[in-house]
C-alpha cells in the first residue's frame, strides 16, 4: 500500500490531484484505521489510464462518466467501450490535425534553410 504522497511522486502528479480525483470519485482510495489514504497496485494502474486519459485531451466530465460506469459494473460494458471508441477517433482526429501542422512547418523551415544557404 502507498500513501498519497508515494503515489503523488511515483506517477508525476501533485496530491491536491489526487484529492481531486477522489473527490469527483474517478478514485477511490482505502483509508487505514486513522482514516489516511492508502493505495495499492490497482490504484496505481487505474491512475496511469486516467492520466492517459488527460493526456489524450479527454474531458474530466467524460473521465468522470467512464469511471462512474466501471463502479456500476459490468453491464455498463457497451457504454464504456462506445466512450473509449468516441475518444479514441477524437485522438486519430488530433494526430491528422497535427501531422497536417508538421507537414505544413516542415515546408516553411525547408523554405528558410534554402533561402539562408543561398
Amino acid at each position: 500500500m502507498f500513501t498519497i504522497g508515494e503515489v503523488a511522486e511515483k506517477l508525476g502528479i501533485s496530491t491536491h490531484t489526487l484529492r481531486y480525483y477522489e473527490k469527483e470519485n474517478i478514485i477511490i482510495p482505502v483509508r487505514d484505521a486513522s482514516g489516511d489514504r492508502r493505495y495499492d497496485d490497482s490504484h496505481l494502474k487505474w491512475l496511469q489510464f486516467v492520466i492517459k486519459l488527460k493526456e489524450t485531451q479527454m474531458p474530466i466530465a467524460q473521465i468522470k462518466r467512464y469511471a462512474s460506469l466501471v463502479l456500476e459494473g459490468e453491464h455498463t460494458t457497451q457504454e464504456r467501450l462506445n466512450l473509449l471508441e468516441e475518444h479514441r477517433n477524437s485522438i486519430k482526429q488530433q494526430i491528422r490535425t497535427l501531422q497536417a501542422a508538421d507537414e505544413m512547418l516542415e515546408h516553411k523551415i525547408t523554405a528558410y534553410k534554402v533561402f539562408m544557404t543561398k
